[in-house]
């Protein structure tokens, strides 16, 4: 509910405050006075676009603020969903400064417009004659309907399967995507995984292959120094073996004569028996030193292979193969198993629709039930506004397809004449049929689900006589259930507001200026008079009016 609205260096206007209360509160002035400025301010503090034009003193900056009682509107979640603190009384502020930049705050924090438009649906709905085109939207007359069938749980659980099943055939598309675009590739990755597989590649057998390979080039080299190492080694006369067998001899003879010569002793020992050990080895070494021109060849074949599956997959190394042979084996394994994949992702598809066919099923036998009910409350209400032999043909036609709120289309068609053919709402109604039917519609609305306030401009326009009161009594049953705030020039109407509200015009100094103040009972008959009258006030005028307003 909107509780306050204060406007400074707008438009008209140099500073203004409104206190708003609940019930129907009436806005009355006369044509360019200036009613149309405290929408538009309204509008602007709502998230509309703004520029300098919109200063009234262009040195100055412009400021709108709202203050807006919210805790029956449940809008925890939303402030949450953009990182807003949650007021109970939210105040939501827009600046225009003088370089033509604005700036947007909701209980003092930015804001972008895109979430003052966000937050303005769910606040406020300026309803006037240029509007009443949202009657033929389809999405608007399910919300009518769906309003009455009680159906919002029900959508609401719809709509969660809803998403999730888009989502389930989003992934299941893109799984038969992948699968096309791997069936192109299936036979050449195929083809590169087995020749890998058939390689049978280890991580460090190019190392071991070319240390052998080296060995081999290298025989007769080997095999040379092998053997002139031996022959140092276990020559008769010169070599190391006898050397350090006569050298230990000596040491032995003496070592038991100080522990210095026992140390040394030992340690020739051991040095003995590790040339032993050498020794031993080598002649190991030297006979098993044999070329084999096979084995080269072999050893030559396979590093071969090797270099050119490296070169092939523009690898350096046997473990970098080892990774592309894994990348083949899954790419190979997903087409093997894709159709696997792709079933069971049909068959959470199936499940999912099969549950959302069920909620579809109830929101339709909702809305059917709940046509005949919609049509007779809207023919009651038009015959009282004037509109006796308006018929109303509504059809709720199931489809196989997946809309956001169920599985229907909807057929409104309407006639205004008795025994005129049905045609859509935007072809057969007129600009004032349309405006009564909309107030029909919100009145209905206003009934079965929380409305957020709403601001009727001048929708009354054409209208007068009995008409006008039925259209009265309208707005002022819906303002029992939400705040109506009602701009009119119908005396009848503005004497079913509980508060009154004059815009007016003031000339200063040679600068006009848009006023507004709250009207006393006595203000108020004096007023209506002059709605009634015109500025002549005749003594009936005021009679008429203390009539209206009792």
């Amino acid at each position: 509910m909107l509780t306050q609205l204060s406007i400074n260096n707008y438009a008209l206007i140099n500073k203004l405050s409104i206190d708003f209360s609940s019930g129907l509160s009436i806005i009355t002035g006369e044509t360019g006075a200036g009613k149309s400025i405290l929408l538009g301010a309204l509008g602007l503090v709502l998230g509309n676009r703004a520029d300098l034009s919109s200063l009234k003193d262009t040195s100055q900056k412009c400021i709108v603020e709202a203050k807006v009682a919210i805790s029956n509107y449940k809008l925890e979640d939303f402030f949450n969903e953009v990182d807003l603190d949650y007021e109970a009384e939210t105040i939501i502020r827009r600046e225009i400064l003088p370089s033509g930049k604005s700036r947007a705050f909701v209980n003092d924090t930015p804001v972008t417009l895109s979430v003052l438009n966000q937050l303005r649906i769910k606040l406020i709905d300026v309803h006037s004659q240029h509007q009443t085109m949202q009657l033929s939207d389809n999405s608007f007359q399910f919300s009518i309907l769906d309003a009455l069938a009680k159906n919002q749980t029900r959508i609401a659980s719809y709509k969660r399967g809803f998403f999730q099943l888009n989502k389930l055939k989003r992934e299941l598309g893109q799984l038969e995507a992948a699968q096309l675009e791997a069936n192109q590739e299936y036979d050449y990755n195929l083809h590169l995984f087995k020749e890998l597989e058939e390689a049978k590649i280890k991580v460090d057998e190019q190392t071991i292959l070319e240390e052998r390979l080296d060995k081999l080039n290298n025989i007769e080299d080997i095999r040379n120094n092998l053997s002139e190492a031996l022959e140092l080694s276990i020559n008769e006369e010169i070599g190391i073996q006898n050397l350090l067998n006569t050298l230990e001899n000596r040491l032995t003879k003496i070592s038991s004569f100080s522990a210095e010569y026992q140390e040394i002793s030992a340690r020739v020992t051991s040095i003995k028996i590790e040339i032993d050990d050498i020794v031993t080895e080598l002649e190991n070494a030297n006979e098993s030193v044999e070329f084999n021109p096979n084995e080269v060849e072999e050893i030559n074949d396979r590093l071969q292979l090797l270099y050119n599956l490296q070169k092939k997959h523009a690898v350096n190394s046997n473990k970098e193969l080892i990774t592309v042979f894994e990348e083949l084996s899954e790419k190979v394994a997903v087409v093997e198993s894709a159709e696997e994949v792709i079933n069971k992702k049909q068959e959470e598809i199936d499940v999912v629709s099969e549950k959302l066919d069920k909620v579809a099923g109830l929101i339709t036998k909702a809305r059917t039930s709940s046509i005949p009910e919609l049509i007779k409350e809207l023919h009651v209400l038009l015959t009282d506004l004037g509109m006796e032999n308006a018929r109303f043909s509504i059809k709720i036609i199931p489809t196989i397809n997946y809309f956001s709120n169920g599985k229907d289309e909807l057929e409104l068609l309407f006639t205004a004449n008795k025994g005129g053919n049905f045609g859509e709402l935007k072809k057969v109604a007129s600009g004032g049929e349309l405006s009564r039917i909309m107030l029909s519609v919100k009145k209905v609305l206003s009934e079965n689900t929380q409305l957020p306030t709403i601001i009727f401009d001048e929708i009354d326009t054409g209208v007068s006589g009995e008409v006008s009161n039925k259209i009265a009594a309208i707005m002022q049953k819906m303002s029992n259930n939400m705040q109506v705030i009602a701009i009119t020039h119908l005396p009848q109407i503005a004497a079913k507001g509980s508060s009154h509200f004059k815009v007016y015009k003031k000339e200063i100094n040679g600068e006009t200026t848009t006023n507004l103040k709250q009207l006393t009972t006595d203000e108020r008959i004096v007023e209506i008079a002059e709605m009634l009258s015109g500025k002549d006030i005749s003594d009936s005028a005021l009679t008429h009016a203390k009539e209206l307003l009792n």
